[in-house]
């Protein structure tokens, strides 16, 4: 039985909308003129137990509204979803002791009292016994590195160093089911880097189920095997992450070094030409076409080394974004 599974979700919104001025605010209070915005529309998906999968599209593109249907923060208009073999948007207490969600522009935490007084009323929410909750605190601690800022006033941290603690805090409860919206947004390299080393090691410790959204592509690829993608409201895209480049990318990249100097012009004929130096150059090619170029490249120039290699992941779901014509039912 998959841990997560979304039936056709839909969630449409209606938005106000009116023209600039005094009088158009007047006239609105007696006739308003509404839009329909479709944030998603017919999304299925299924999630096994101890996977650790990306969620990408776009800013608008239906990800954080799907994480608060399937954490029960909102009501679909139409479908069914089952997290744990319940009903989200039923918001039953069972249910919500098994699940977590972290949203990396939200803060759960008391900004004016230290990260421990929130943690002490999580704790007799949910019904922590001291010895359990003592347990996954230290443990917490050490994979987070928390020594010495669970006793700072929130508002005094970094915000590294705030998002650390709210993880540790949404994670008191172990549940079984962790939903991270954005978790490492506007966070440095070297702490981004952290936070997804702690992601991995709690997934591997404890074989919660994680649906991650991230517009970092670092954090998808280092923890994710399989993503989604959906754009306007559809899922574009279910599968391996290795796959996406050869399903959706349909070129290539020549690295090439050679011997002797050779000009950009000249090598423009075997493809496009992505960079260029001298002894140095990138070609891109299309793929069906890979193994002829890279003959012509060797026959026709000094090679001294030649490389192939897909299009980079972060680029070619930048090209799907941008595509308006890609297939929602691909």
């Amino acid at each position: 039985m998959p841990i997560i599974q979304a039936m056709d979700l839909t969630k449409h919104y209606r938005v106000h909308q009116r023209e600039a001025g005094l009088g158009a605010a007047v006239r609105s209070l007696w006739r308003r003129t509404y839009k329909t915005v479709d944030a998603v529309n017919a999304v299925s998906f299924a999630l096994e137990p101890g996977e650790i999968v990306g969620f990408l599209g776009p800013n608008g593109a239906g990800k954080t509204t799907t994480l608060k249907m399937l954490s029960g923060l909102l009501y679909p208009a139409s479908g069914s979803a089952a997290v744990l073999g319940h009903t989200p948007w039923q918001r039953q207490e069972s249910y919500l002791r098994q699940i977590s969600l972290v949203m990396g522009q939200k803060s759960q935490l008391w900004f004016d009292v230290p990260a421990m007084d929130s943690y002490l009323i999580q704790k007799e929410i949910y019904e922590i016994d001291d010895a359990t909750f003592r347990e996954r605190l230290g443990l917490l601690s050490e994979l987070l590195e928390l020594d010495g800022l669970l006793k700072v006033q929130v508002r005094q941290l970094s915000l590294g160093e705030r998002m650390k603690c709210e993880l540790a805090g949404s994670l008191l409860h172990a549940p079984r089911v962790l939903f991270l919206d954005e978790p490492t947004i506007g966070l440095d390299v070297t702490m981004q880097k952290r936070l997804r080393d702690f992601i991995r090691a709690y997934n591997q410790r404890t074989g919660a189920t994680i649906l991650l959204t991230s517009h970092y592509m670092d954090d998808i690829e280092a923890l994710c095997q399989r993503v989604l993608i959906i754009h306007h409201g559809h899922l574009l895209y279910d599968g391996p992450l290795a796959q996406i480049a050869q399903r959706y990318g349909g070129e290539r990249l020549l690295r090439v070094a050679f011997a002797e100097a050779v000009t950009e012009a000249d090598l423009a004929a075997i493809g496009e030409v992505a960079e260029w130096q001298a002894l140095r150059a990138t070609v891109r090619v299309k793929r069906a076409e890979t193994k002829d170029r890279a003959a012509q490249l060797l026959n026709r120039f000094p090679v001294a080394d030649l490389t192939i290699e897909e299009i980079p992941i972060d680029e070619v779901i930048r090209r799907i974004f941008q595509d308006e014509a890609v297939d929602p039912h691909l």
